[in-house]
């Protein structure tokens, strides 16, 4: 871009490593203003032209070593602050209050009261809704700076009217932050008094030609289609910018798909342009084969059940594929090239060092893993969506023309099922029956006695204060021993419950409401977990359960739908256990769990449940339904 198309005003948002720092990004243009990225290290100087700052968020303490350096000049220089969360206890720090460490844990949506005299809160109510992901905060703040939001006797917002810095623990970038577009603009509007408006360029021009301009008139690329709308669009943009002849495109069944979905992926992708199009069914190679990563020899994927592992091994299994496929077709990634439908949020979450030089890696995606970083830095691999979030690809699908079966198509992970399929080896280690007894009379005081918990012996992965968490799952029954009706559940206390629980226990990340079964408190401690792996038949079971619950309950307000396999029994001669998630969200940096009887029918989860006890309740124990947002829970349980 020529100097000429940058605005006077423009934003510089500086990284501290958060995995919202793009959502920020993405928000502020939204509202018309220009800004850049930069590593929380710049320099004063850098910034000197740059009408205002905001500091992000990111997974460090303030008071840790390995905290991000910064110039403590960029508060010289007179430009008004915005800090988010670490942002905020960054600025608190600088300016000489004090911030410690597990003050008060808060991780999903809080509501805060706000001091709406304060610029950055003009138009608002005296409380709100917003998302809290943070273990330190603000005991004291600093002189010179008023409080200007709080929770309880933690401070939640902080405002100087003399530097024009104020600080937001909380995200307000982020949808579950229900007021947080118009906080942002009264930034930028009210504090840093900006007026010019910012256009953004045309994203399906802009991509067409950076295509060309990599690709050249007789280079080629090969491109991984899953059939979502990530990959399609990908796949459309390489069929309008080059000639047929030059675009192959696969796609590899892993044995991980949803029922059917090789079938119909293979029918709507002839529908783009792809002439030379070729589909492998690699169950096999998937399941059995054994792989070198980064020079070590993985076993094969049935064997594995750390996460992380899982995710390397079908990644890397991925590329293995594809390379051996393209070989076939005298097609060398030396000269050729590999596209994809990379996410920026599918970077953020890996922990990506050209995203974020502080980002902590949640998990990694398949088209991050280590071969694909490698291709990438030789300049081989093509990534039309690489700045862009899920919303955002929808819209340029639209703008596309490509059908709306492909543009609304609900995400699909590319390790697929692998990742649905809670492995392990046995029964993870429990918190000592202190802990044990104190999460039970929490929850029995917080729900009033109408439910009890159980901590279950199986790990799933979450997101809190920006890091990683692999913690136990938390399953919640109703008190009473005869069945409840979806109908009669009061779902909003068990959403508030699934908020509680792991702000006040730090061993647990997810919690999960159990829709049959009933085990009374008593016979909750012989729920067992016997183990289990990726294979055939777990693969196959998980396929027909996830096909009843999306059939039943997917509709336009859930963003994300699907179910979980888990080896957790309450006896009976059943290995198994399974869990309905469904989501509401636009980014899917964040998310809420889907409300039963305000975004989908009571009715379907009632009838998914007997759907699923008709086809598999032979070999499911019980049926629970995730009520945990993220965070402190990601989407995905692994």
């Amino acid at each position: 871009m020529s100097d000429r198309r940058i605005p006077k005003e423009k934003v510089a948002i500086l990284d501290c490593g958060g995995q919202y720092t793009k959502v920020i990004d993405r928000k502020v243009r939204e509202l018309g203003v220009y800004t850049e990225i930069f590593p929380m290290g710049v320099s004063s100087e850098s910034l000197s032209d740059f009408s205002a700052l905001i500091l992000s968020g990111g997974p460090s303490s303030v008071w840790a070593n390995e905290a991000p350096k910064y110039d403590d000049r960029i508060f010289e220089i007179g430009k008004p602050v915005l800090g988010i969360c670490y942002g905020m206890q960054l600025i608190s720090n600088h300016f000489g209050g004090e911030v410690i460490p597990a003050y008060k844990t808060e991780y999903g949506q809080t509501e805060i009261d706000i001091d709406v005299e304060c610029p950055l809160f003009s138009g608002l109510s005296p409380r709100e809704k917003v998302l809290m992901s943070h273990g330190d905060a603000v005991k004291k703040c600093p002189d010179g700076f008023s409080v200007a939001a709080s929770t309880g006797d933690v401070t939640a917002g902080v405002w100087s009217a003399e530097h024009k810095i104020v600080g937001v623990q909380f995200h307000p970038e982020v949808e579950l932050t229900e007021n947080g577009l118009l906080m942002l603009e009264n930034f930028l509007r009210k504090i840093c008094c900006l007026k010019d408006v910012y256009a953004l360029e045309d994203r399906i021009e802009t991509s067409v030609n950076m295509i060309r301009d990599r690709v050249g008139d007789d280079g080629k690329v090969v491109v991984l289609v899953s059939g979502g709308v990530d990959s399609a669009v990908t796949a459309a943009l390489l069929c309008r910018a080059l000639r047929p002849d030059q675009v192959y495109g696969i796609h590899i069944d892993h044995g991980l798909m949803r029922k059917n979905e090789s079938d119909l992926i293979c029918e709507n992708l002839s529908s783009l342009g792809l002439v030379n199009m070729q589909r492998i069914n690699a169950e096999d190679e998937f399941f059995n084969k054994s792989i070198t990563i980064d020079g070590k020899v993985y076993p094969p994927l049935s064997e594995v059940c750390d996460p992380e592992k899982k995710r390397a091994i079908i990644g890397s299994m991925f590329f293995k594929v594809t390379d051996d496929a393209a070989r076939k077709l005298n097609i060398d990634f030396e000269t050729a090239y590999l596209a994809q439908g990379t996410l920026r949020p599918d970077l953020i979450e890996s922990g990506n060092p050209d995203v974020s030089g502080y980002a902590n890696k949640i998990k990694t995606h398949h088209n991050d893993v280590g071969v694909i970083r490698t291709l990438r830095d030789r300049g081989r691999v093509i990534e039309t969506n690489w700045d862009w979030h899920k919303d955002e690809v929808r819209k340029v699908a639209r703008m596309l023309g490509l059908d709306e079966e492909i543009a609304s198509r609900q995400p699909f992970p590319g390790p697929g099922l692998g990742v649905r399929l809670i492995c392990c080896e046995g029964p993870e280690s429990l918190p000592d029956e202190k802990k044990l007894a104190e999460i039970a009379c929490f929850t029995r005081d917080k729900s009033d006695g109408n439910y009890f918990i159980h901590v279950g012996p199986i790990r799933s992965v979450g997101v809190q204060g920006d890091c990683r968490s692999y913690k136990l799952l938390s399953t919640l029954y109703p008190a009473s021993k005869a069945p409840i009706s979806p109908r009669e559940v009061d779902w909003e206390k068990l959403m508030r419950l699934a908020l509680d629980i792991p702000n006040k226990f730090d061993f647990v990340n997810r919690v999960a409401y159990c829709l049959d079964g009933y085990p009374t408190e008593r016979e909750s401690a012989a729920i067992s977990c016997d183990g289990m792996h990726i294979c055939h038949e777990s693969a196959d079971l998980l396929r027909e359960i996830d096909d009843i619950v999306t059939h039943n309950i997917m509709n336009p307000k859930i963003a994300q739908c699907f179910a979980v396999l888990f080896p957790m029994s309450a006896g009976g001669g059943k290995k198994y256990s399974c869990a309905i998630r469904a989501v509401c969200t636009s980014d899917f940096m964040t998310a809420r769990s889907a409300v039963p009887g305000k975004d989908f029918p009571t009715e379907a989860l009632a009838n998914t449940v007997t759907e699923i006890k008709n086809a598999v309740g032979e070999k499911i124990s019980m049926i629970f339904y995730d009520v945990t947002g993220k965070p402190p829970a990601t989407v995905e349980w692994e």
